[in-house]
């Protein structure tokens, strides 16, 4: 693997002498350095992913990208169900809407996925990996979700080993203009959205609001004693807003929150607990450009707090959970354009994460404890520079160093090319590397473990992409492969054992259930296969396969080369689109998920499944559509986490509106 370092640093010195060339190209234009910026109008598919806007065909890694009008088309309320339709993801969940949701990129765990929302990664350092649950993350007012896979360290930091899903929300185009969804169904579910806002002058705004609410089903499946229907409930809010002072200076805020109820159950049937989420996002932001525009700059503040409490009436003390994890970043970022076709992206973040977790007793003569808490900061910075060095061919390599307050400095790198053919044909390689360092939560927490190590990953990824009829049919596949070393996991005690790790530190006779430590190691590797065919401007089918061997590693496991849990090996897609030349249109989907397991020991299985899914819209005015939708109208009964219930048949109807 390490002959492949020399890609990153073949990147930097191919181009070096077009930096002469520099002041002949005075009308290069650098993209902003942002990854929630407006694509280009031009009719290119544009990635933001990259921390600004790039042309996809000028990317190395896979990356999917959903707009707009693919994701009205889907019709999922949730970015995850959304996301399960792409290459190479796969979801579990603990029941319902609202419950815990676990979505993994080629294999890795869920925590080691990256979530930025309008520009803003978003995490919770008091949950147990870290990451991001996406049971909240409805998809609102949405306009483009990028789903980058692979390890992406080197623009995104500690986290970003299995990938990045970005979320952007728009900014408006008219004076004024706005949208809205409303829709109703199963189980007394209801979903209305509405967004306005307005570019008049030198200010651009839009705030957008969303409630859900759902009866929901039995967060434990029927045939493990669930029959209490467990409920959802969430309502959020997002906004953005652009105030132009110049043309080269210009001020930005964006804000999201969202506020979400769950009822749950205990793991040995129905109860009635349930957990409060409440998440808010904000950011501040001034952009720079100079150098007509060839040297963009952003500086800018970010804040996330996610604060979760869980409640079981039935209990004396009702308050059983009680956690809260902050960010705050302070982060500059610029762009350069070299020359025509070369351009570079650095950047600094200094970012400090704090967190407080508790879990009181049940009985009120016990006093609430202490709660844990702790407190880490990482400074970081940053640089990748992308060269077309002859027509089609881009080269691409990045560095990024990493200073922990516990762990000291870590030097990252990647590095590949993407060359599109004037055949239709793209070919894409690239190396990336990955590290996340132990959460707040696995260091200070009741189960912490101060000594633990960094996990690290490194992975690689070749592929083709080839265009036949002006891309009307376009065929794909990539293969790829990932390392991942000191995985951090749970080790529980037993009630006789002299491990010191089993007591609490610092003591030799209180005991605790368990802790966490580096004993992990983890193999994946696969190939994500596309097809998409447009016969004329009616009829679409587009198609994805994925097979994914994802195995535990661990020298001297009794499971070494199983395959780790809630990952099938192997899962398609396919979907195709009809539109009659009077405006109706109808759909239809299929998903198909393999085996399973529930564990790494492998000794519970979870069979494989088809889910389909049918559609149709009616247009009703040029903005205004009426549209059905039926969900696993078959009924299928499957499972992707043990002893949970999944959604049956589900039927939706409603319209949409945009002016």
């Amino acid at each position: 693997m390490k002959l492949l370092y020399p890609i990153a640093g073949l990147a930097l010195i191919a181009p070096a002498h077009l930096f002469a060339q520099t002041a002949d190209h005075p009308q290069v234009s650098a993209p902003a350095p942002d990854a929630a910026a407006a694509p280009d109008a031009d009719g290119t598919v544009v990635v933001t992913a990259m921390r600004g806007p790039i042309a996809i065909d000028r990317v190395a890694a896979s990356i999917t990208v959903l707009d707009k009008t693919a994701i009205d088309r889907a019709g999922d309320m949730s970015v995850s169900d959304l996301l399960l339709r792409t290459p190479g993801v796969t979801m579990s969940r603990n029941g319902g809407y609202g419950t815990a949701t676990s979505l993994r990129i080629r294999g890795a765990e869920s925590d080691q996925t990256v979530v930025v929302i309008d520009g803003v990664k978003l995490n919770d350092p008091s949950a147990t990996g870290g990451g991001y649950n996406f049971a909240n993350l409805l998809t609102g007012d949405a306009s483009r979700i990028e789903v980058l896979r692979g390890p992406q360290s080197i623009l995104w930091g500690s986290q970003a080993i299995g990938g990045v899903v970005n979320v952007v929300t728009p900014l408006p185009e008219k004076p004024l203009e706005g949208s809205f969804d409303v829709e109703a169904g199963s189980r007394d579910t209801v979903s209305a959205r509405a967004a306005i806002g307005g570019n008049d002058g030198p200010l651009a705004w839009r705030v957008g609001g969303q409630t859900f609410y759902t009866r929901g089903i039995s967060a434990i499946a029927p045939d493990f004693g669930g029959r209490e229907l467990d409920g959802y409930t969430n309502r959020s809010v997002t906004g953005r807003a652009v105030l132009t002072i110049t043309p080269q200076l210009s001020a930005e805020l964006r804000g999201y929150y969202s506020n979400g109820r769950t009822d749950i159950d205990a793991t040995t049937g129905d109860s009635p607990e349930y957990t409060l989420n409440r998440e808010f996002v904000g950011y501040a932001g001034i952009n720079l450009a100079l150098l007509d525009g060839r040297f963009r700059n952003r500086f800018a503040y970010g804040y996330t707090n996610t604060n979760r409490n869980n409640y079981n009436p039935l209990l004396p003390r009702t308050l059983t959970f009680d956690a809260a994890g902050r960010n705050q970043r302070l982060e500059y970022q610029g762009s350069f354009a070299i020359t025509q076709g070369v351009d570079a992206v650095f950047g600094a973040e200094n970012e400090v994460s704090r967190f407080r977790s508790v879990s009181p007793s049940a009985s009120l003569s016990i006093p609430i404890p202490a709660p844990a808490r702790g407190r880490a900061e990482i400074t970081s910075v940053y640089g990748q520079l992308n060269a077309e060095v002859i027509s089609g061919l881009t080269l691409t390599g990045g560095v990024r160093n990493d200073d922990h307050s516990r762990y000291g400095g870590k030097t990252l790198f990647s590095g590949g090319g993407v060359w599109a053919l004037p055949t239709g044909t793209v070919l894409r390689a690239s190396y990336s590397e990955g590290f996340k360092a132990p959460t707040l939560y696995q260091l200070f927490s009741d189960y912490g473990n101060q000594a633990l190590r960094p996990e690290q990953a490194r992975g690689w990824e070749a592929g083709a992409e080839q265009r036949f009829l002006d891309g009307h049919v376009v065929l794909g596949a990539t293969y790829f492969e990932r390392r991942s070393t000191d995985l951090i996991i749970y080790n529980g005690c037993t009630g006789t054992s002299t491990n010191p790790l089993c007591f609490v530190p610092g003591s030799t006779t209180k005991r605790r259930f368990g802790y966490y430590q580096n004993v992990s190691r983890a193999f994946g590797n696969g190939i994500e296969a596309t097809g998409h065919v447009a016969l004329g401007t009616r009829l679409t089918i587009d198609g994805n396969y994925s097979w994914t061997a994802s195995e535990d590693r661990s020298p001297g496991a009794a499971t070494f080369g199983r395959q780790l849990p809630r990952r099938p090996r192997h899962a398609w897609n396919a979907s195709a689109n009809y539109t009659l030349p009077d405006g109706p249109s109808f759909g239809a989907a299929l998903r198909w998920s393999g085996d399973t397991f529930d564990s790494t020991s492998n000794n519970i299985r979870l069979a494989s499944y088809t889910l389909v899914d049918l559609r149709a819209e009616l247009p009703v005015t040029a903005g205004v559509r009426l549209f059905v939708r039926g969900e696993n109208i078959f009924d299928e009964k499957y499972e992707t986490a043990y002893r949970y219930g999944t959604l049956g048949r589900s039927i939706y109807a409603g319209f949409r509106g945009r002016f």
